[in-house]
């Protein structure tokens, strides 16, 4: 079956990999819960839901405009939609402005103070998919992107955001920001080819692993030290020790002249990770 037989709305899921919004989501939850310190109410978890599914489906989008002609000549993205033309970018441009009109929707049905700041994540998914034209530290920038996804969902819960939130949100960063530098290998020849700039192609393969680490054992400590200012119970502590564990296995997955589990490393291990501490958080919360 080619790609223009599949529906429109396939499509579209296709684009925007709808199934990668569980690494997000879990930590908008796991931001939630943790201000609530119990049970933020349905609507506000509801409504979180949909805020964060438009906010990222506004990001994919818009990366996907960004970068079509890039992918065009890349093989490994080639085939995405926008490059082999099973949608045309009116398509997605049109997909960008309802993920845009559903997260202002939501937003709307938060505390007051995310209805100021909703211009926050949307200008930091406009400029991400330009700064790998021109800096390697693009990937700390998808980091930060994400890593505003617990700290949003605390303001949207108690209209504050206590230094707990932050470094919630720092720790949040540095996982995406450390995986994402996995994820950069993937098509380390082809950037360097095109010009391209990543931490890959800046400092080679056992540069991105010796960052990813860094990162990493940085995410361990700062959920720790959180744990510590919330006096946090068992379970927390629990789902730390599961990240931590999920972390050192995802570094013994690959290492640098051995990549065949990298879809593992970056997909799996990590989808895993913020579901699993999510789940803990809920029982340290909720119980």
């Amino acid at each position: 079956m080619t790609s223009h037989a599949v529906s429109l709305p396939r499509r579209l899921s296709r684009l925007v990999r709808l199934e990668h919004t569980v690494f997000a989501l879990p930590f908008a939850y796991v931001g939630a819960l943790l201000a609530a310190d119990g049970w933020p109410g349905t609507a506000s978890m509801a409504w979180i839901t949909v805020a964060m599914v438009g906010a990222r489906t506004l990001a994919m989008a818009l990366n996907r405009l960004a970068d079509a002609e890039l992918d065009a000549h890349n093989p490994r993205t080639a085939a995405r939609e926008l490059p082999s033309g099973a949608l045309s970018r009116a398509q997605v441009a049109a997909l960008s402005a309802l993920a845009l009109a559903v997260y202002l929707v939501a937003v709307f049905q938060l505390e007051p103070i995310v209805r100021w700041l909703w211009p926050v994540p949307v200008a930091l998914f406009v400029a991400y998919p330009y700064l790998k034209r021109v800096t390697w530290l693009c990937h700390l920038w998808l980091g930060a992107c994400l890593g505003l996804a617990p700290v949003g969902a605390w303001l949207a819960v108690t209209g504050r955001a206590p230094w707990e939130a932050w470094l919630l949100g720092l720790a949040v960063a540095l996982w995406v920001a450390g995986f994402d530098l996995f994820y950069s290998l993937f098509d380390l020849e082809h950037d360097r080819a095109a010009g391209l700039h990543s931490w890959a192609t800046r400092f080679g393969e056992h540069g991105v692993f010796a960052a990813a680490r860094a990162m990493h054992v940085a995410v361990v400590v700062l959920v720790a030290v959180v744990g510590v200012g919330l006096d946090a119970g068992g379970w927390y502590w629990a789902g730390l020790a599961s990240v931590a564990a999920l972390l050192l296995y995802e570094h013994r997955l690959i290492s640098p002249g051995d990549l065949r589990r990298l879809d593992a490393a970056f997909f799996t291990v990590n989808g895993v990770i913020s579901v699993v501490f999510c789940a803990f958080v809920a029982l340290d919360t909720l119980l």
